[in-house]
């Protein structure tokens, strides 16, 4: 994988283990955002009222092909955050009702329908999940504990953002149809991450992000709806598709496409990130990813003295593994890690817990969890880390 290294635009002084957080660029989806950019700044007018709705439309039918949907139930956001809040604000919730989620939920998310529930005085229901994980039945039998009459619908991450860890949506989401529940899924870790087919999944509405494992420049996330929701889906922006003078077929683009002057050339560059992934056989290189965090979740558990947060297999770790740390200071540690061993890593606070997370792309080696490993264990000696 290391002869990657040369096609991204990362500083070669850091090494990078947080691919999770932003994603990062190859040089030729960077160089296809500066181009988009240019043409943008030589002809504004043009760029964003004329030739920027069928840019926009081939890269929708792009991205639609390689998520298997239809183009029409996709509409483009800056980030899954602004994709949630859409969702969220529309739902007309009513007090009594309630979100069933979990307690393992991104953080912004959960502050997205806090918000939204305390206004209308529904509850978000954050159903407590046993760490570790001891089995995909097991974790589908404690989630639906947290299912009540006033369930409205369900929301829940595809692959968390501080556990690093893969959800069994697809049986979650088959389940919540039998029982006639709306199903929401915040997969922003999922696309170029792990294959996503939306025609198979039960998913009713799906974030994802192609700034992360798709590598677009930031800025670059989706929101999928199936037709039979769009209609309730107001803008969260309202703007010039509201009640256009020139409307499209399509209200919901309409409504959340353009939501004001903005460089959206980030969303333009999908079709150009798909090719790249296509031309260097990316789903080969996803698997030595993976490969290469399973292979070092134990050493780095048995250093720290914790345990895996579940089975070591593919099921439920893909390129992303969280290690649960003992730590004062997290962002002392982080600093330390960054700053003195030249690691860009997160440390990441959930509830009463830390993890140290670790996240391989194309050009990562066993090197750098061979450094990271070094790091640790200086950390350990200095006392920023408790064994």
């Amino acid at each position: 994988m290391q002869q990657l290294s040369e096609q991204f635009l990362l500083n070669p002084a850091i090494t990078f283990l947080n691919f999770g957080s932003f994603g990062a660029c190859p040089k030729p989806v960077f160089e296809e955002y500066q181009r988009f950019q240019l043409e943008l700044e030589r002809d504004p007018v043009q760029f964003i009222t004329v030739k920027g709705i069928d840019y926009l439309r081939e890269s929708r039918e792009a991205l639609a092909k390689y998520i298997h949907c239809d183009a029409s139930d996709l509409v483009y956001t800056p980030n899954p955050s602004f994709a949630m809040n859409i969702v969220a604000k529309n739902l007309e919730l009513k007090s009594g009702d309630e979100i069933l989620s979990t307690d393992l939920e991104y953080g912004a998310m959960d502050r997205t329908w806090k918000h939204w529930c305390e206004r209308s005085g529904a509850k978000f229901v954050r159903q407590p999940i046993s760490l570790p994980l001891v089995s995909k039945e097991h974790f589908i039998e404690e989630f639906w504990k947290g299912c009540s009459g006033n369930t409205k619908a369900i929301f829940i991450s595809a692959i968390t953002s501080t556990t690093g860890l893969i959800f069994p949506v697809k049986e979650i989401c088959a389940e919540a149809k039998k029982r006639g529940l709306l199903t929401i899924v915040d997969g922003a870790h999922v696309p170029g991450h792990l294959p996503l087919n939306l025609s198979e999944l039960e998913a009713d509405i799906y974030t994802g992000a192609s700034h992360k494992w798709m590598m677009t420049p930031k800025g670059s996330s989706f929101l999928y709806v199936k037709k039979e929701f769009q209609s309730w889906m107001e803008p969260l922006v309202v703007s010039w598709g509201y009640d256009a003078v020139f409307p499209s077929d399509s209200q919901f683009l309409d409504y959340h496409q353009f939501n004001g002057t903005r460089d959206f050339s980030a969303y333009l560059t999908i079709p150009k990130a798909i090719d790249f992934m296509e031309e260097h056989n990316w789903w080969d290189i996803a698997s030595e990813c993976r490969k290469l965090v399973l292979e070092n979740v134990q050493r780095f558990c048995d250093l720290v003295g914790s345990k895996p947060l579940a089975p070591l297999t593919e099921e439920f770790f893909g390129q992303m593994a969280s290690i649960p740390i003992v730590t004062k200071d997290p962002l002392a540690l982080k600093s330390e890690l960054f700053h003195v061993h030249k690691i860009e890593i997160p440390v990441m606070p959930h509830g009463d817990k830390v993890y140290l997370r670790y996240s391989l792309n194309a050009f990562n080696s066993q090197e750098d969890l061979d450094k990271l490993d070094k790091a640790v264990e200086a950390c350990i000696a200095i006392g920023l880390i408790t064994v």
